[in-house]
């Protein structure tokens, strides 16, 4: 066990050395994170490619999996999980010496929300008994946050529409993701 702690500080370590991007160069994002969607709680993994247009902009596709326990009403719902996969853009704040650089981004893509079980005897049975597939909306993504050296605090709000169920019950789909992560390659911030 301690090797295996060992060679992954080590790894992170050299990881580290290298700083933040450079124009041209290609960088691969690991994001784990909380998400709060209205009335409940989860967790979300998602990996993001990108491609630095730029020594201050990137372009990517994030692919983010989240699991979550949505409440609504008198309602409680099962632990459903949900897929998006989205064009991402990223504009970093600040240029120079500093491996710390605060970021804005923004992006557009398709979010599965999964199917929706619920948890209440005062509804229909064989509704309740049935999951639900909920169906595939576009959105959205607006984010914030900063970068240290190779690891990254984000802020991410996912703007999905909301789903009918159940003849009148309402899903809202978006929510808001912390999450903390590191990426790797992407050259050096310029001098």
């Amino acid at each position: 066990m301690k090797k295996i702690i060992f060679s992954f500080l080590l790894t992170l370590a050299a990881v580290q050395v290298s700083e933040a991007q450079e124009q041209g160069k290609f960088r691969v994002g690991l994001e784990v994170g909380y998400t709060v969607p209205d009335g409940g709680g989860g967790i979300f993994l998602a990996i993001e490619p990108k491609y630095n247009i730029a020594d201050n902009m990137n372009v990517g596709l994030r692919f983010e999996s989240a699991a979550m326990a949505k409440n609504f009403g008198s309602f409680e719902t099962s632990l459903s999980s949900s897929v998006s996969y989205s064009g991402t853009f990223d504009y970093y704040l600040s240029l120079g010496s500093s491996s710390v650089a605060p970021f804005i981004g923004a992006g557009v893509g398709y979010h599965q929300p999964g199917t929706i079980g619920f948890d209440n005897d005062s509804y229909d049975e064989e509704l309740l008994e049935a999951d639900i597939l909920v169906d595939g909306k576009f959105g959205g993504l607006i984010r914030a946050g900063f970068e240290a050296g190779k690891f990254r605090l984000a802020a991410t709000y996912n703007l999905v529409g909301k789903s009918e169920l159940l003849e009148a019950v309402e899903v809202k789909n978006s929510y808001l993701g912390i999450s903390l992560g590191f990426y790797l390659g992407g050259g050096k911030w310029k001098k």
